[in-house]
């Protein structure tokens, strides 16, 4: 009978939680954004700027013209967590029934609709690569990525098994002003601002 298993789930456990208990001491006290990966903890140190917020509010409007009454495309907290994979992540819009709001800690990622990003100037690797590769593994069907620095983006969606775990299999990249779609809803890209 081995027991090294069950002490490094417990201490990889206890790491989480420690992660998870600095990041929670954190809000509000530095700026910027802290997440948790699997490589660890991850602070997206500016505060979003302008075209950053303006982007989130004009995609989150947009949406919530299209989609039934009973979906939001929310733009605060909490955060989608699953703690047995030890990820954390704060999605700038998440697209959610209303109805899966009503819990009393994070989110469960897999109830998520759509999450969309707009990435940031400081870190652009964690929308692109990062959560390009947390997203599928949350069991998050549809990842759409906006980026004001290059005015372009991507949807991703249809989580299929990796040797390297879930992935996205569909990828269709856009240029600002095309239209887009964000699973059942197509927007208007049109005004979305960029950084200077």
């Amino acid at each position: 009978m081995s027991i090294a298993p069950d002490n490094a789930r417990r201490d990889t456990h206890h790491l989480y939680r420690t992660m998870r208990e600095f990041v929670e001491s954190m809000d509000d006290t530095l700026p910027g954004k802290f997440e948790i990966t699997k490589e660890g903890i991850v602070h997206d140190m500016m505060a979003p700027v302008g075209p950053h917020e303006l982007t989130a509010l004009r995609v989150r409007k947009r949406l919530e013209k299209v989609m039934p009454d009973e979906f939001v495309a929310h733009t605060g907290t909490p955060d989608v967590e699953i703690e047995n994979e030890r990820i954390l992540r704060h999605p700038d819009i998440m697209v959610i029934a209303e109805a899966d709001m009503e819990v009393p800690a994070s989110f469960d990622p897999r109830t998520l609709i759509a999450a969309i990003e707009v990435v940031s100037r400081s870190n652009p690797d964690n929308d692109w690569v990062g959560k390009m590769r947390d997203y599928p593994l949350l069991g998050v069907p549809v990842y759409a990525i906006f980026d004001p620095r290059t005015g372009t983006g991507a949807v991703l969606s249809e989580i299929h098994s990796t040797p390297e775990g879930p992935r996205y299999a569909t990828r269709k990249d856009f240029v600002y002003g095309e239209d887009v779609t964000i699973a059942d809803w197509t927007i208007s890209t049109e005004s979305l601002p960029r950084y200077p």
